[in-house]
């Protein structure tokens, strides 16, 4: 089995900016994500697909290869992330599987990489995607109306307290893994044929706003002195 890790990493982050190369616990983001594959036993191939230079630069000096730049159209806010695995898998040629691994969990590690692809393989699954448990039942969750009234999400009472409702989870953006004929066909790793892979709170942070790089900052010294 040729199984390709695919680390997808733009240059114009607007939550943290430049946040692929800035230093979290004394390396670049982006590193933690290369390692943990790196020391993954199931993955083949590690590629990072980026536009920037800077990036580039600091994924080969980790191990990871770069072998093509990617186009500006397809690093925009706006760009699907199905675009950025197909473009790759056009300068990459065949993989039996394919291992998305966004670098803004850093907290994922290499067992988590190997589990993965264990589970897809063992359940005969086309894909696999991993989840954490969700921190509030979904009817808890409400909109507000233009006339500043609360609206439930769900038609559906509520249960009185968190821990007599139903176990819901949320994707966690930390893998996605999928066999490839099956991603060119479906056009996307989740569906209703995805088995999940379930992660804890710890190590499902995903770094979009100054408020989640602290926590990771917090739970990776944690982790690293622990």
């Amino acid at each position: 089995m040729t199984v390709l890790a695919l680390i997808p990493a733009r240059g114009g982050s607007k939550g943290v900016p430049r946040k692929n190369v800035r230093n979290l616990c004394g390396k670049p983001l982006i590193a933690w994500t290369i390692e943990a594959a790196q020391q993954a036993r199931s993955v083949s191939r590690i590629v990072v697909s980026t536009e920037d230079s800077e990036i580039a630069a600091i994924a080969r000096l980790y191990g990871a290869e770069v072998p093509f730049i990617r186009p500006i159209g397809l690093a925009k806010d706006e760009t699907p992330g199905i675009d950025v695995v197909f473009h790759a898998l056009e300068n990459l040629g065949y993989f039996d599987d394919v291992l998305l691994l966004q670098p803004t969990s850093p907290l994922r590690t290499s067992q988590d990489i190997d589990e993965i692809f264990d589970l897809r393989r063992r359940t005969h699954a086309p894909s696999a995607v991993s989840v954490s448990a969700a921190l509030h039942p979904p009817q808890w969750i409400y909109w507000i109306d233009d006339t500043g009234h609360l609206r439930s999400l769900l038609d559906e009472p509520a249960p009185a307290r968190r821990q007599v409702a139903d176990k819901v989870y949320v994707l966690n953006g930390a893998l996605y893994c999928a066999r490839l004929d099956w991603l060119l066909t479906q056009r996307g790793f989740i569906s209703d044929e995805a088995v999940a892979y379930v992660m804890p709170t710890e190590r499902s942070i995903d770094i979009d706003t100054p408020l989640d790089w602290l926590l990771a900052e917090c739970l990776m010294t944690g982790r690293n002195h622990g």
